[in-house]
């Protein structure tokens, strides 16, 4: 017989524990509070059943054995349908719930297998069960089978098992089978809608979604939360922000302003459709029925934004609260951190992460991995000492590092990450493989990008935009603009990245031209000019000197395309100006900016006075500087050539000691070579190469050759000849 006696204290041995609830998986204590008061209640029943001798009648055994479902405590349930001796469909259909609902499926299906040899007979709620368990495991084959026997017994017409039906179809990508039982269903209730509204939000159908809510409320039927939800997480583009008024405003209509669920999604379909301010109205108004999803919903919206210092005040006040805090409100918080400002906020949070034994949650070291990169790359090292501590490494882990690598100039390592992730079997996506072209337009190593570029047609990645993009772009870093154009011309063309790509491509070397027109074909092809496709713009008329259509189009950005420009457009309205020599109304441009101008505005003027001599103005821009980034080698660098060119060498030494006394040290430049299969890299007087004495030897041959022809360097013609934006300057 069943034993009673050791359970009835097993529920209120875990309440001692603030962090492990024993087998009861409720991570909230009031709720799981609630759940072993229901277990107990349900344990002294059976314990009353069993005195008084009333187990034995199947109906109360079936009460019990359902409240022990109920209370998710399958172990229990099943001891009790052992010694059930007198079962019919009830008890095996709970039991089938039972597993359902604790995620064993294959016990489930085994005991349905079982059920049906005892020569049990299914009905609306084995069905219902069974199914629920089939659409979580996305085991196709079996519902088909499921299906089938629906059929043959007669339950197609059943609004339950038909429910039950469609949403096992629409949960297993197979939208449009779970729209022909729909169709086929006599009867439809809130489930069935429901169901069939989720499924083609699922796909991202949103035509066919909207049009089934307005044939749902046609029939006159209300919409709840399960119906909104879906709904809303459609939209997630600023296109959508009115049709995310429209559906706020019928949940508000309908009463559900309230539910949680619904208010959750409303407040992501604010932030999706780049409304923050409306996102923190809903935050606000659910005051009361906010739940930890809402908490970390308003601060995913803090982020997707860049509000840091908004999300970690929200991240204080649910700490204040007493709101016990997930590994997703965490991972939200660390990526408010990634700014250089809120760096002693990221570290103290990863001191939190340790304290809470979060860190071997995934996705919240990933976070962290991306947050010591975005330190200025001058925390590579925490990085990837965070991605070795590692026990387990998802694919964002690899390709967080290896982007890591990438972005901050260390194109080598980056390499070798790359090659240890193809030889450990992993997956390489269209993040990975943008990450290793990136490298490889870095180090100019074309027969390499060449051979990415043959496992990325292998791996069918060639049409993605991010890949494309990377591959236009390393192709024309290595020179070859024609290979760049041929990539182009191999994608879709219907997104902004891989237009933009080409566009900076055709400007660098000098094909600003073809560049312009490329930007006027991009909108009669239908392509929206983002930001970016700006930068790209106002690049070309620099290089070739279009200095009023440049300054045109930087005007017009706000006017006719509905772009502010930003800090970047104005640099390079300071470089269009610069280049050409208009160094008055370059400094106009800086003065009239909407917000402080930043280093690489100052930067870029700097440059343009050093090409021009305009020593004045040299030295306020370098006053400037020399305040916003005191560690900045580049400043002292274009000052000091700017006052040996015109012969100031008192300037220029005092230059020189104030980099000695304040440490900074000028960071070489490196060049790279690939021969044969192997990059090589050199700086100003290197001798690491095996072959340098060779090396050595051979310039030396060449240098007296060059002074035997009676050659002398023209300085002003090297000085012109450095591009003051990316070149690498001598001291």
């Amino acid at each position: 017989m069943f034993c009673i006696e050791g359970v009835l204290n097993k529920p209120f041995q875990c309440l001692h524990s603030k962090r492990s609830y024993g087998r009861y998986p409720y991570t909230k204590p009031l709720q799981f509070l609630i759940q072993t008061s229901a277990l107990y209640t349900v344990l002294v029943t059976h314990s009353r059943a069993i005195k008084a001798g009333t187990i034995v009648d199947t109906y109360t055994a079936n009460n019990i054995l359902g409240g022990y479902v109920k209370c998710r405590d399958v172990t229990c349930a099943h001891s009790l349908f052992n010694e059930i001796s007198q079962r019919d469909t009830v008890t095996w259909n709970s039991m089938i719930t039972g597993y359902v609902n604790g995620g064993s499926f294959d016990t489930a299906w085994e005991l349905l297998r079982t059920m049906r040899g005892d020569g049990f007979s299914f009905d609306q709620y084995t069905f219902g069960s069974i199914l629920k368990g089939i659409a979580c495991e996305g085991r196709l084959d079996l519902g088909q089978q499921v299906h089938s026997v629906i059929v043959k017994m007669g339950y197609e017409k059943n609004v339950f098992s038909g429910s039950a039906l469609l949403d096992m179809y629409a949960k297993c990508n197979r939208i449009g089978d779970a729209y022909a039982v729909f169709g086929c269903m006599p009867e439809r209730n809130f489930v069935s809608w429901n169901a069939i509204i989720g499924g083609f939000a699922q796909v991202v159908d949103r035509r066919t979604a909207f049009w089934l809510l307005d044939r749902m409320e046609r029939e006159g039927l209300r919409p709840d939360d399960a119906t909104f939800t879906p709904l809303l997480t459609l939209l997630d583009d600023p296109e959508f922000y009115k049709l995310t008024m429209q559906i706020h405003a019928k949940v508000v209509k309908h009463g559900r302003a309230s539910d949680t669920a619904s208010c959750n999604a409303t407040i992501t379909a604010y932030s999706n459709c780049g409304s923050i301010e409306d996102s923190q109205r809903v935050f606000d108004s659910a005051d009361g029925s906010r739940d930890l999803v809402t908490w970390n919903s308003m601060l995913a919206a803090y982020v997707v934004h860049d509000y840091g210092a908004p999300a970690i005040e929200l991240f204080r006040k649910m700490h204040a609260l007493g709101i016990e805090q997930d590994m997703y409100t965490y991972t939200s918080v660390i990526s408010a951190s990634f700014c250089k400002e809120h760096e002693n906020q990221g570290r103290s949070l990863h001191g939190l992460v340790i304290k809470k034994g979060l860190e071997k949650a995934i996705p919240v070291s990933n976070s962290l991995i991306a947050m010591y990169i975005k330190y200025d790359g001058k925390s590579m090292e925490e990085a990837l000492y965070q991605f070795d501590l590692m026990e387990f490494k998802d694919r964002v882990s690899w390709n967080t590092i290896l982007t890591g690598f990438s972005q901050n100039g260390l194109s080598e390592d980056a390499l070798k990450i790359f090659e240890q992730m193809r030889s450990m079997q992993l997956e390489i996506d269209c993040y990975a493989f943008s990450a290793v072209l990136q490298s490889c337009s870095d180090l100019a190593t074309l027969q390499l990008g060449q051979q990415v570029h043959g496992l990325v047609f292998k791996c069918g990645f060639e049409s993605n935009d991010f890949v494309a993009s990377s591959l236009i772009f390393m192709y024309s870093k290595c020179g070859v603009i024609e290979d760049a154009r041929m990539s182009f011309e191999a994608t879709p063309k219907d997104s902004s990245i891989t237009w933009n790509s080409v566009m900076f491509g055709y400007a660098q070397h000098g094909h600003g031209k073809v560049a312009i027109d490329l930007f006027f074909k991009m909108q009669e092809e239908g392509v929206k000019p983002d930001h970016i496709t700006f930068v790209a713009v106002l690049t070309a008329c620099s290089h070739i000197g279009l200095v009023e259509q440049g300054f045109h189009f930087l005007k017009s950005m706000e006017a006719d395309y509905g772009i502010p420009p930003r800090m970047e457009h104005y640099a390079c309205g300071v470089d269009l100006f610069g280049r050409a020599g208009c160094l008055t109304e370059a400094k106009a441009l800086v003065e009239s900016m909407p917000f402080e101008p930043n280093a690489m505005v100052w930067k870029t003027l700097l440059g343009a006075c050093r090409m021009h001599g305009d020593i004045e103005l040299a030295s306020q821009a370098a006053r400037l500087l020399l305040v916003l980034e005191p560690e900045d080698h580049c400043t002292y660098v274009l000052l000091s050539n700017l006052y040996g060119r015109l012969g100031k060498w008192d300037e220029r030494a005092t230059v020189k000691k104030v980099m000695r006394e304040r440490g900074v040290r000028k960071v070489p430049g490196w060049s790279w070579i690939e021969v044969k299969n192997s990059v090589h890299a050199f700086n100003a007087e290197d001798r690491s190469h095996p072959q340098c004495e060779e090396i050595y030897q051979i310039l030396e041959e060449l240098m007296v050759e060059i002074r035997m022809l009676g050659y002398v360097a023209n300085v002003d013609c090297i000085m012109h000849g450095i591009d003051y934006m990316e070149g690498d300057w001598d001291l």
